[in-house]
């Protein structure tokens, strides 16, 4: 891991919420994450499954944590198995977690070799009468990849039938919405690598550089900085590319007069920044540009004082669809008439301002999250309004992140330029990368 280690404390408080939510006489079990074949015989870098890794820190393969807190058995209410580092291992792969290490990192003190698991393991489900498994849970988005969590629970469901079986992702999701301290001191620090890759892209921008050149410098600024690398395929969009809501080719050239949208975030500590922001290739705006613009800023800093402990995501999104409504008005995009007779499902403004204004942030960059239930204080929400013009080649998009609290919403990314005249003062200082 390139990051530096994180306070076990973390992990030992998250194992004892998650602990206190489980249903009497229970197991609950995760495995890690595989690591996922590119082609031949070389894999994707590995990341952690973001369930273990909540809950223990520890981020490596062929790792598998067990959580039982009724056990009766004197010891056993939490053990890790962990692959054992052999010579071939170490020398193939350099340095692997051993015991000791495993228990620095977790707070779990009961550590075994992973060729421990099904003796010790069997034991145990014996001992209970409930198993929580581990499974992917996102209510938009269905993977086509099977993953370990998944092949284990089949593999449990048909030794152990007479068991009953709970879902862990429930009890992840409600967990992980708000964030501990901790956490969000791991969030401003992916956000302040994030910041120090924006500042160098403002001196690199200029017309006739490629947007892949403009992605070098971002990456370059992560690595430099402990992160892992990008929380997401980073968006580099010049010109008519702005209004591609999710273009990552970042093959063209940035001409002058372009505007370059930039949607991209450090992952740090495996918890991911999301930063947005919308500049000009030249270094100043055009007026027809700059309108637009700040009409996104004002949408985005009323729609950030909206992010309140008590407020439904519903009546967020529809009050920030009537802000922008307005600015569209004032742009002269929407007349009162088409307003007006607007189909209540499907808002005019939705023609230019398409996508969602927020979600949750954190170990994923849409976060695992219960859209149903109401903003809390220690939530972090992006908060990203838009408008898109592609007959102008005009896509304008500002993305912050926020910590809601119960004092008001908290800016994370607020030293992260913003405002157009900031933006140009940036771009103009003289100074270049390239």
């Amino acid at each position: 891991m390139k990051y530096h280690p994180i306070p076990a404390e973390l992990f030992v408080f998250n194992r004892r919420r998650f602990a206190a939510k489980m249903a009497a006489d229970s197991i609950a079990i995760f495995q890690s994450n595989d690591l996922m074949p590119r082609s031949g015989d070389t894999f994707f870098p590995f990341r952690q499954n973001n369930g273990l890794f909540y809950l223990s820190g520890l981020d490596q393969p062929e790792t598998v944590v067990v959580l039982f807190p009724d056990c009766t058995k004197e010891g056993f209410q939490e053990l890790a198995f962990i692959r054992h580092p052999d010579e071939q291992l170490l020398r193939y792969e350099g340095e692997q977690l051993n015991k000791d290490t495993a228990r620095q990192l977790s707070g779990i003190q009961k550590i075994y070799w992973l060729e421990e698991l099904e003796p010790v393991l069997h034991e145990l489900i014996l001992l209970a009468k409930r198993i929580y498994v581990n499974l992917e849970e996102h209510d938009r988005f269905q993977s086509p990849v099977v993953t370990r969590d998944q092949r284990f629970t089949t593999a449990l469901q048909s030794r152990y039938a007479a068991h009953k079986y709970h879902r862990a992702a429930p009890i992840l999701k409600k967990l992980r919405m708000r964030k501990s301290p901790t956490e969000v001191d791991l969030i401003q620090q992916a956000i302040n690598i994030t910041a120090e890759a924006f500042q160098e892209v403002l001196k690199g921008v200029e017309p006739g550089v490629f947007e892949y050149e403009i992605e070098a410098l971002i990456t370059a600024a992560f690595l430099r900085n402990r992160a892992n690398g990008h929380a997401y395929e980073p968006i580099i969009a010049a010109g008519a590319n702005s209004c591609v809501l999710h273009y990552v080719q970042n093959n063209r050239v940035c001409r002058a007069g372009d505007l370059l949208l930039l949607d991209f975030g450090a992952e740090y500590a495996n918890y991911a920044a999301d930063l947005t922001r919308t500049i000009p290739v030249s270094g100043r705006f055009t007026a027809r540009q700059r309108l637009v613009y700040d009409a996104v800023l004002r949408v985005q800093r009323a729609a950030i004082k909206l992010l309140l402990p008590g407020v439904s995501l519903e009546d967020y999104h529809q009050e920030v669809g009537r802000l922008m409504e307005s600015e569209l008005l004032g742009l002269g995009l929407l007349d009162k008439t088409t307003v007006k007779n607007q189909d209540p499902a499907m808002p005019a403004y939705k023609r230019y301002f398409m996508h969602g204004t927020s979600h949750h942030l954190g170990l994923d960059v849409h976060d695992l999250s219960n859209r149903y239930l109401p903003i809390q204080a220690g939530m972090i929400f992006t908060c990203e309004p838009g408008i898109y013009l592609p007959e102008e080649k005009i896509g304008i998009r500002l993305e912050n992140n926020i910590l809601v609290t119960d004092d008001g919403p908290l800016d994370l990314t607020e030293r992260i330029p913003i405002e157009a005249e900031a933006i140009e003062e940036w771009m103009n200082a003289g100074v270049k990368v390239f």
